[in-house]
């Protein structure tokens, strides 16, 4: 165990078949479990209870704000930020055991990221090695307070050998349509919060660059059929979110259907 005590933090909304195991995979390396709830409608919080996590309940408020909801209540001031499908590999688990956070001239730590499909590794199209900041000291740093891709703001960062493994997609269609995530929708509604427009062309020019960036740039027509399925999701996805910015602008009915209070 590292030596100083770890908090580790899951948000959560509807995640009954993941979050039982992230939170044992945690207890390996941390002392505190903290899950904050988007008011799931499944079984997430009796089993977070049952692995004797404190749950906070909060409405979703957008990937950074919703990350940090936890920070005062954590006991420790260093933060394990794990979603609920994710989980430390073996090598990560003794790379922090190992840390020496009580001294450490670093603010937070990276970790790379195995993203799957199924129990396929997709080792291009941008998927690897996705390394992204996840242990943090929270004194001295925090996730961005965006609501979209938010990251944490470490100013002196370590890398940490061994992986997260997450276990994005449990099949191919859920690359288009996950339940209970509408990953375009997310998207148009902050873009339409923070004012931007698109023009009649845009949701043809993201999605065909999302597409190209992802199978060529990155080298997704070396993975295959998963590699193209991968391209194509980012392209579907990024010419939605863009196409239902558009409509936002050009129906008021359909905005006018649209919760804003629900990102989801």
């Amino acid at each position: 165990m590292a030596d100083e005590k770890i908090t580790g933090v899951v948000i959560t909304l509807n995640e009954e078949r993941n979050i039982g195991d992230c939170l044992r995979n945690l207890k390996q390396v941390c002392s505190e479990l903290i899950v904050v709830d988007s008011r799931s409608s499944d079984l997430t919080v009796d089993i977070a209870e049952e692995e004797g996590a404190t749950v906070m309940v909060q409405r979703y408020l957008g990937d950074g704000p919703q990350k940090n909801v936890a920070l005062p209540k954590a006991q420790n001031r260093w933060i394990l930020s794990l979603d609920a499908d994710e989980r430390l590999s073996d090598e990560m688990v003794e790379a922090i055991k190992g840390l020496s956070l009580s001294d450490t001239e670093h603010d937070s730590f990276s970790f790379p990221r195995r993203n799957f499909i199924g129990s396929r590794w997709i080792k291009r199209c941008g998927w690897y090695p996705d390394r992204c900041v996840r242990l943090f000291n929270k004194e001295k740093t925090k996730f961005r307070e965006v609501k979209q891709h938010s990251y944490v703001e470490g100013k002196n960062i370590g890398e940490l050998k061994g992986d997260i493994l997450h276990y994005s997609f449990k099949n191919v269609g859920e690359l288009f349509a996950k339940p209970d995530r509408n990953f375009s929708t997310r998207g148009a509604k902050i873009l339409y919060e923070q004012g931007k427009k698109t023009s009649a062309l845009g949701p043809f020019i993201h999605g065909s660059a999302a597409f190209f960036r992802q199978y060529i740039l990155r080298l997704g027509f070396l993975e295959g059929v998963d590699g193209f399925s991968v391209s194509l999701s980012a392209g579907v996805n990024h010419y939605l979110k863009y196409a239902k910015l558009l409509e936002y602008y050009r129906d008021e009915k359909v905005l006018g259907g649209e919760d804003f209070n629900r990102v989801w």
